[in-house]
């Protein structure tokens, strides 16, 4: 909301959004005090995205990690947001560590994912899941160096060093810590990563938005119904990121109608599919994942 960056793929977003903001009091509030804490500039607190461990948290979770944040880390973070031209709301309460402040913090994140991202969720959801699909496609066939390569061209791997396409200078030292990929539909045109070199490393990347907001319609969803398309659809949720012709000899049905009858699960919003060099990957959405798991 604070750049004109992405204008394509997030416009429908922002109309949503700036709709919220120009009705709502309580969004307008909420979307003002964030975006103190988050503003369109080189550092934004680490304390915002606490570590993930055992895959992803529910957003109670997420919340509660980011309000049991130790005071001095509050501190910290928040004089260094301040030093770069920041001006975080609440912010010497906040960085007292004052319940009050706190509190205040966690209702604002709960009603912006209830109010900017719950109604998008599907999309965004969908996104994600397809490139964990293709990284994992990647990984299957060609181990960590395909899983990596898999990644250009904003980062490039050269053992033992990746590269990336980074918005300023920056070296991160693994020192024998893994590196934890995250995928995110918000992410715009470059990787980032936390500003903390001692904190887990990790290397948030931008996802495909491409279709960004497909809706299946009733009449699309009816035209899905019969055993090849049902058959198409459980073999891609079920695969990792099969290719057309994997799926073809998996359900033993000819090349051109696999084409065709994906095509009417991607028109569905059940499939999504990716071109990776000559050959075209396929998996199954989160819709798809619900219809099969509801049949």
């Amino acid at each position: 909301m604070q750049t004109r960056e992405g204008a394509l793929a997030f416009a429908p977003w922002r109309r949503m959004a700036g709709g919220l903001i120009r009705r709502g009091e309580e969004a307008r509030g909420v979307a003002s005090a964030l975006s103190s804490l988050v503003p369109r500039a080189a550092y934004f607190p680490d304390f915002l995205t606490p570590p993930v461990e055992g895959g992803p948290p529910e957003l109670r979770e997420g919340v509660d990690r980011v309000l049991a944040t130790p005071r001095r880390r509050l501190r910290h973070e928040l004089a260094l947001l301040s030093a770069s031209g920041g001006r975080p709301w609440a912010g010497a309460e906040l960085a007292r560590g004052d319940t009050t402040a706190l509190t205040a913090l966690g209702g604002n994140l709960r009603t912006y994912h209830r109010e900017f991202i719950a109604p998008v969720w599907r999309h965004i959801d969908a996104a994600t899941a397809t490139d964990r699909a293709l990284r994992t496609r990647a990984l299957v066939d060609g181990g960590t160096r395909a899983l990596l390569d898999s990644l250009r061209p904003m980062a490039v791997w050269e053992p033992p060093v990746l590269t990336v396409d980074y918005p300023v200078e920056y070296d991160l030292r693994l020192q024998g810590r893994g590196l934890l990929l995250v995928p995110s539909y918000f992410c715009w045109r470059r990787p980032i990563t936390l500003a903390d070199s001692e904190l887990r490393p990790v290397l948030i990347y931008p996802v495909d938005k491409t279709p960004p907001w497909s809706t299946a319609s009733p009449a699309s969803l009816a035209r899905l119904l019969g055993p090849t398309r049902a058959a198409l659809l459980y073999e891609a949720a079920v695969l990792a990121c099969p290719t057309t012709s994997e799926l073809a000899h998996a359900t033993g049905v000819s090349l051109p109608s696999v084409s065709q009858q994906l095509a009417v699960l991607r028109e569905g919003g059940l499939i999504a599919s990716r071109r990776d060099g000559k050959r075209v990957l396929h998996t199954a959405t989160p819709l798809g994942h619900q219809l099969l798991g509801s049949r």
